[in-house]
């Protein structure tokens, strides 16, 4: 066989084949002749796969599985490509992500200077007075590693109100300000987290929010799409996550409009992967409404155990990014010209003090849920974690597979309190891939020992998955965040990072076998699957990729470069590359 091509649809009788009779009932598919990498618990390496009524009934040689084959059986000739279990994104956002560009295409920007193209641009296409956004465009990302300044904005979009927001972060323009009454005056007066930043010897606001965005009166200015619209944008989207690998994905921020998209494409057979959500929870208010409303969650039929479609917990936000600047630390961030940030003492940005988190997680865990909270810095982590704690004293946490979402900052500590609380951690390697040189410059070399400290997590007996945190645009690599799976393996073991120099603390670098369990049964234990999914196991849904390397043995330089062949959920090919 030639290339990449696979023999994808050859049926044998067992009469032209001149075999035995079949066991009955007999598989209806069987892949053979290729390099299956099963990553169950002895990572065992075989050549073939017999599937029936969407699960695995067999894994073996060649010649051992073929005895299973019948009348009917479709036989996929491999040709020794590698066979991996479906990949497992545990952290998306797919409902916004592929709505980005419905209204118009978004170039990409690496610099002040795009940014600021990108707004005149907008300004002209749009009336004086409409909003211009400008969403999940990281400083962290750009060239010169910082913020649009307030008078750049203006200068762009004179008659327009700008906001360059990312996540609960933003710089806006003066007109921005104006129609928001923010002023030098201004104050968080809702009980939610934030402030402005102000500059130190006029006291006038800068234009950048810290916590706050939500304070913002902006509106949309794009064309609003149907229903049906809607539902075929997440629909293309989530035949992309199929078509690199992904056979299940946690949607870490559900709000109730996705869950019931989510439950309508269900019900309708037209969901092309499973799907796992976190329902979003919000935590400003009477503590006791936001506990009826963890409650209400916990009732909804969608709790309950289901292999396609599941609502597994519930998901809140401790702190802010490290992306903007408003990340929770244990130590002071540090006056920085990258991040506007002018209080020395300074240490980021925590949305729920310790003493109204607590009831929220013990909520949640006695409901049977998955807690878990945007927690990027490594204040926040420990934070979040002490919680569990505290709750693990009457009620143990471990059953719930409790999260900590992100945990980019940790501390040798927090591995091993993570580790024996049975608390799980879902974080994106696409961050140090895009992030490491403005996270270095800020904080330095040895600061950064404990980021993303995979081989530790695991060393510890701690559970790591993989994923994305994927916020926009669809394509892999075009994305916000990426969401290939096989640049986060790259990353997870080569530990390199675009427009930086060397490694970020090798020593934390993941072999080929974890990189993948970390997207694969690591993800499937965060899902409630793992007795389902996550690996090539008679008993388990027939979930696997074929792919056009050997990940575990090509260069490591190659691993980032894997492209998929085919895609099979319940032993079906569900995208095949042409």
């Amino acid at each position: 066989m030639s290339g990449d091509a696979l023999v994808l649809a050859v049926v044998l009788t067992v009469e032209s084949a001149g075999g035995a009779a079949a066991p009955d009932p007999a598989a209806e598919l069987i892949v053979f002749g290729g390099k299956v990498i099963t990553v169950d618990a002895a990572f065992g390496v075989y050549q073939a796969i017999a599937v029936r009524d969407g699960r695995i009934v067999q894994v073996g040689s060649s010649d051992e599985v073929m005895k299973s084959r019948g009348a009917n059986t479709k036989l996929v000739d491999l040709g020794g490509k590698t066979v991996i279990p479906g990949l497992i994104d545990s952290h998306v956002h797919p409902g916004g992500a592929c709505m980005t560009e419905f209204d118009h295409p978004i170039p990409d920007m690496e610099s002040i200077d795009d940014v600021l193209k990108y707004v005149a641009s907008r300004a002209e296409a749009l009336d004086d007075g409409e909003w211009i956004g400008v969403r999940q465009v990281f400083i962290t990302r750009l060239r010169e590693q910082r913020y649009p300044t307030r008078e750049e904005l203006d200068r762009a979009a004179p008659k327009n109100p700008v906001v360059f927001s990312t996540g609960p972060d933003a710089s806006v323009n003066s007109l921005a300000m104006k129609l928001s009454n923010i002023d030098r005056d201004f104050k968080v007066t809702d009980g939610g987290p934030g402030f402005i930043e102000r500059d130190r010897e006029t006291g006038e606001p800068t234009g950048i929010l810290r916590g706050c965005t939500r304070f913002v009166k902006s509106q949309s200015s794009g064309r609003r799409a149907t229903a049906a619209q809607a539902d075929d944008r997440l629909l293309e989207l989530l035949r992309d996550y199929v078509a690199n690998g992904i056979t299940a994905i946690v949607d870490r921020d559900g709000d109730r409009g996705e869950v019931e998209t989510y439950r309508r494409l269900h019900a309708a057979g037209r969901l092309p992967l499973r799907v796992a959500i976190s329902q979003s929870v919000g935590t400003i208010g009477p503590i006791e409404e936001i506990e009826q409303n963890i409650r209400r969650i916990a009732a909804d039929p969608l709790c309950k155990p289901n292999d396609r479609l599941r609502i597994i917990g519930i998901k809140t936000y401790l702190d802010g990014g490290m992306l903007t600047g408003s990340a929770y630390m244990r130590e002071p961030w540090g006056v920085s010209k990258i991040y506007g940030i002018t209080d020395p003492q300074y240490r980021g940005v925590l949305n729920i003090p310790p003493d109204r988190l607590l009831p929220i997680v013990r909520t949640a865990v006695e409901s049977g849920l998955q807690f878990t909270a945007h927690s990027v810095g490594d204040g926040a982590v420990h934070t979040l974690l002490d919680a569990y704690e505290e709750v693990n004293r009457t009620t143990p946490v471990r059953p719930t597979r409790p999260c900590v979402t992100h945990s980019n900052f940790m501390s040798r500590e927090a591995v091993e309190q993570a580790a024996r609380l049975g608390v799980c951690v879902d974080i994106q390697p696409a961050w140090l891939y895009l992030d490491t040189r403005t996270l270095v410059a800020q904080f330095g070399y040895e600061r950064l020992r404990y980021f993303q400290p995979l081989r530790s997590i695991f060393a510890a007996g701690g559970v790591a998955g993989g994923g994305s945190d994927h916020m926009q645009k669809i394509g892999s690599l075009r994305s916000v965040n990426p969401y290939n799976p096989f640049l986060g393996m790259w990353v997870t073991q080569a530990r390199s990072a675009r427009w930086y120099d060397g490694q970020l603390h090798p020593e934390e670098s993941l072999s080929r076998e974890q990189a993948l369990r970390f997207y694969t049964a690591n993800n499937a234990y965060i899902m409630f699957l793992e007795g389902v999914i996550g690996s090539i196991e008679p008993g388990k849904r027939a979930d696997f990729v074929v792919l056009d390397r050997d990940i575990t043995t090509c260069p490591l330089a190659e691993v980032g470069d894997t492209k998929v062949l085919a895609t099979y959920l319940d032993g079906k090919a569900v995208f095949e590359r042409n």
